[in-house]
């Protein structure tokens, strides 16, 4: 993918609109005509429903061994599980890890799992994508108890994800100076009270590569919770010191979305907001710390606007920026007409309901 080219000023809805660009229709067919199977924990029909496959992976699935799958593609409650024998997590996370592995070796689907952009992250799946999240904190997930009475399934290969639409977890936080203390007040007339720490995404990046990002982003892995994540990646990304991080961080809330890839495959998203604003007794300049971020400024917000409006963020990270100016009273229902539209599109529920 190319370097952006800002466009014509967009609405913010529309912005949105790019990030929250799938609902799951009654018959679980796509814009491109294709039919969406289940994918079931265990044969059982009452089993939870883990993600939505497409048919090109439904028919990879059936040249799989079928000690590892059981189909049940009649009638119309379709779906495909893993067999009865595999009743551990650390049993179908092994199943999953060679089968992802031995497809990106393979050449299959290399937009999506071949060598550029392979993560080799693993990331937990839960059973409900709501429930709690009670992955094992192990270095390498896999803690065989033989208990299969939690939320947490499995795990599997990040990249991989979107081949069997299940839906994945990260942190942004936005670390920004300047605005009240305190609790979010604000009467919509106050941008020019913010300034904002906007990274640029490094050219080599295996997804958007020279897109604008959130102050800290990235993926919830498997051995880390939430605030531990928020804590890796400010250091990682941003070269910000962890006592920063966990004296200052606050949790504002989450963000979801729907996102559909040009390809075809199904990313539903949900991601965990934090906001850090920097004392003025502080001094923090953020700077690279990895190759995943090729440099920092720091924005007025109505710049930040501006690039969000021209299409230069990554589409779920102006998402989150759009949140920071809702939950600082920034954007408001008088001064944004699409607001409920807006705010609703990014807390939804994926259509889990039609799954």
């Amino acid at each position: 993918m190319s370097e952006p080219q800002p466009t014509q000023p967009q609405s913010l809805l529309s912005i949105v609109a790019h990030c929250d660009n799938f609902s799951v229709s009654e018959e679980k067919i796509t814009p491109g005509g294709e039919k969406l199977v289940s994918w079931r924990l265990t044969p059982d029909l009452s089993s939870p429903v883990l993600g939505l496959l497409r048919p090109c992976v439904v028919d990879q699935l059936k040249l799989e061994s079928s000690n590892v799958w059981n189909f049940s593609l009649s009638g119309t409650s379709e779906s495909i599980s893993f067999a009865s024998s595999l009743d551990t997590p650390a049993k179908r996370t092994r199943v999953m890890k060679e089968m992802c592995e031995r497809w990106r070796d393979t050449g299959l689907w290399p937009d999506q799992i071949g060598p550029k952009k392979w993560r080799a992250e693993m990331y937990p799946i839960f059973r409900n994508p709501f429930g709690k999240r009670d992955a094992p904190l192990a270095e390498d997930g896999e803690v065989e108890t033989g208990d299969d009475s939690t939320n947490y399934a499995f795990m599997m290969e990040r990249a991989a994800c979107a081949l069997v639409g299940v839906v994945t977890y990260g942190v942004h936080m936005t670390v920004y100076e300047g605005g009240p203390e305190g609790e979010f007040i604000g009467n919509g007339d106050e941008l020019q009270g913010y300034r904002i720490w906007v990274p640029k995404r490094a050219r080599t990046k295996q997804t958007w590569p020279g897109y604008l990002d959130n102050s800290v982003a990235g993926g919830i892995p498997s051995g880390l919770g939430i605030f531990e994540s928020v804590v890796k990646e400010a250091m990682e990304e941003a070269s910000i010191p962890e006592y920063i991080v966990r004296k200052h961080a606050k949790a504002t809330g989450v963000i979801s979305y729907f996102y559909r890839t040009d390809a075809g495959w199904l990313q539903p998203e949900v991601e965990y907001v934090y906001r850090l604003r920097v004392p003025p007794h502080v001094p923090l300049q953020l700077k690279p710390s990895d190759e995943e971020v090729e440099s920092f400024e720091l924005l007025e917000l109505p710049e930040v606007e501006s690039r969000i409006r021209a299409g230069l963020f990554k589409p779920n990270c102006a998402v989150v920026l759009i949140d920071f100016m809702i939950n600082h009273g920034l954007i408001t229902p008088d001064n944004e007409p699409d607001f409920l539209e807006i705010v609703t599109r990014i807390h939804g529920r994926f259509d889990y309901d039609r799954w």
